[in-house]
This record gives C-alpha cells, sequence and structure tokens, in this order.
C-alpha cells in the first residue's frame, strides 16, 4: 500500500480532487478531520484545537489504512496542522513532527481563487502566500518527497494522476 497526502494551502483543490479521484480512479481517501472539527466547534482555535485535530486525523488514517488499498490518499496530516500552528501560533509543537508520514506528498500551490467555506482563514493574497510558504517550509523541514502541483483545474488533476501513478509503478 502507498499513502500520498495532499498538502498546501486553503482552497487549492485538494479535497475536490480526493473525491474525484475517488470516483475516476477508486482511490480511498481519508477526508480531513479538521474540516468536521471546526463545522462543529468553531474556528476559534487554540494550540489545544490542532492537537486534537492532528490526533483526530490520525485515528481515521490509521482506520483507512487497514483496508490496505493500492493507494490511500490522505487530504490531510499533521504537517499541514504544523503549518496551521506556525500560522496562527507562531510554533509547531514537536508531536505534530512525529507522526508516521506518508510515501509522497501532493503540495498544492495557491495559484487559483480562494473561496470562502465557512472554515476557511487565509483568503487575502498576503496571508495566503504566508501560509502556502510554511506549508511548504513543514514539507522540507520534515524531509518528505513531494511533487509540486499547480496551473489549471485540469493541469492539477493530471499532475497529481502522474504523480500517483509513477509512485505505484516504482
Amino acid at each position: 500500500m502507498k499513502t500520498v497526502c495532499l498538502h498546501g494551502a486553503e482552497s487549492t483543490g485538494k479535497s475536490v480532487l480526493c473525491e474525484r479521484f475517488l470516483v475516476t480512479r477508486g482511490w480511498p481517501f481519508v477526508p480531513e478531520y479538521g474540516r468536521t472539527y471546526c463545522e462543529e466547534n468553531g474556528i476559534d482555535l487554540t494550540m489545544t484545537d490542532l492537537l486534537v485535530i492532528a490526533e483526530g486525523q490520525a485515528r481515521a488514517n490509521r482506520r483507512a489504512m487497514q483496508d490496505a488499498p493500492e493507494v490511500l490518499l490522505f487530504d490531510t496530516d499533521q504537517l499541514m496542522t504544523a503549518a496551521w500552528a506556525q500560522m496562527l501560533f507562531g510554533e509547531v509543537p514537536e508531536q505534530l513532527l512525529t507522526y508516521p508520514k506518508a510515501d509522497l506528498y501532493l503540495l498544492f500551490e495557491a495559484d487559483v481563487p480562494w473561496r470562502e467555506d465557512g472554515t476557511r482563514f487565509f483568503g487575502e493574497d498576503q496571508t495566503r502566500a504566508r501560509f502556502a510558504a510554511l506549508a511548504e517550509e513543514a514539507l522540507l523541514h520534515a524531509g518528505v518527497p513531494f511533487v509540486r502541483i499547480a496551473g489549471t483545474w485540469e493541469e492539477r488533476e493530471a499532475k497529481a494522476v502522474a504523480a500517483i501513478e509513477g509512485l505505484l509503478a516504482a
């Protein structure tokens, strides 16, 4: 089984592609636990909330891995939670860096329009760019393999498919 985590700033197509790949490719995915958490508890987050979100995501990821599909997509993981911690609080708790890592990360660039959905924070160009940079820094700090995903929606999908198929062929 190979795991692939979709990573990057808000509103860059990660969740949409996870859903699309389930339908078009049969690749299962683990939804973003933080979205559900924020819908249920609001978006006035504390560091404790982020740690709860990280553990909730880890539980969901572990459950999905029990089915051992050929490829499993994670809509997010704790490295993205680390970027949130840095953006919101200026620090990253070490425990966010100790969770298992995906086999490959797809880093979605913030080069498509931002859309409000009630759980998003960083829609202004400057803050969105900073958040995107912190997301990339989290991957670099962790030393995990990643592929940049950018361009139109069609280009994003094609690049993501190529990266995942490349991982599966390796």
